[in-house]
């Protein structure tokens, strides 16, 4: 098995939900996700120096995820979230600010990460600082080699036209759902239809990949010259939490693997439909869906 290292820089929180706290935050269940699919996934981020921050990082710790590139805030706590589930699955996202990963700063070790690393990927959310906007775009800059995964990630008001379209000059691949390329469409002005508009921003800004998850109505994978459009796979929601973030894990590992548009399609569905049959955002990952060359 081929492992490949992929970092997920960016948010580390808990999501407070009815049942009690579950570990997340985009970036970081990217990284336990690649990890969980057979590749070495580290997440890039900051916790505060609190009773929430020691757990999180024991949990990931016991989760087999690395925590060497997680830095400690002595003066904001550490960031949390109000999931709330409808009776649908759906989550849905309140966000308190001035938390730690508002607050990134990253060490030699750390940077040093980005140059070895195979794959970054990055969202919205956490650039909503100027602090933490400036650190990851730094990031980007030292990992020439990587492939950019750009994870759109839109919560609430965290994001503008500014953030968005430097997101988009420093990725190679942009993951896209179905209301975020709505409101993308409208800021740029994209020509209608799925295919036409993801195809738009592609020739704009130079990625190699957008793919836009539409969930139970399946996935579209879009290159230069090909296109993998698949229906979704049917399961037994749970819950949505990491799901989306599975599917951008699964699309990075299965690329990095070299495997053909369809291929990589069709290992995120299905890697993201089991994530949505569990409970949480980091569930135990079966055997089968490790990824072997």
């Amino acid at each position: 098995m081929h492992s490949f290292l992929a970092i997920g820089l960016g948010e580390l929180l808990w999501d407070v939900l009815p049942e009690g706290r579950k570990l997340g935050g985009a970036p970081a269940n990217f990284a336990y996700h690649v990890n969980a699919l057979g590749s070495v996934g580290v997440p890039v981020s900051r916790v505060g120096d609190d009773d929430l921050g020691r757990e999180a990082l024991a949990e990931l710790s016991g989760r087999g995820v690395s925590t060497q590139a997680i830095s400690v805030d002595a003066d904001h706590p550490t960031g949390t979230v109000d999931a709330r589930v409808d009776e649908q699955g759906v989550a849905s996202y309140i966000f308190p600010d001035n938390v730690a990963w508002d607050f990134l700063s990253f060490g030699t070790k750390t940077l040093d990460l980005a140059v070895r690393a195979d794959a970054i990927c990055f969202g919205s959310l956490a650039q909503r600082s100027r602090i933490s906007r400036d650190a990851i775009q730094a990031f980007l800059h030292g990992g020439s080699d990587a492939l950019k995964v750009y994870d759109m990630n839109i919560r609430k008001n965290f994001y503008s036209l500014e953030i968005i379209r430097m997101s988009l000059s420093l990725a190679d691949v942009l993951k896209i759902n179905e209301d975020e390329l709505a409101l993308v469409a409208e800021m740029f002005s994209l020509p209608s239809g799925e295919r036409e508009a993801l195809a738009a921003l592609m020739a704009a800004h130079g990625l190699k990949l957008a793919v836009l998850t539409r969930g139970a109505h399946g996935s579209l994978i879009v290159s230069a010259d090909q296109m993998s459009d698949l229906p979704g796979q049917p399961t037994a929601v749970v819950d949505t939490i990491g799901a989306g973030d599975s599917f951008t894990a699964a699309v990075a590992v299965a690329y990095l693997h070299g495997k053909s548009l369809d291929e990589i399609n069709r290992y995120a569905t299905e890697v993201a439909a089991y994530v949505c049959g569990q409970p949480g955002a980091m569930p135990k990952m079966p055997q089968m869906l490790k990824l072997r060359d």
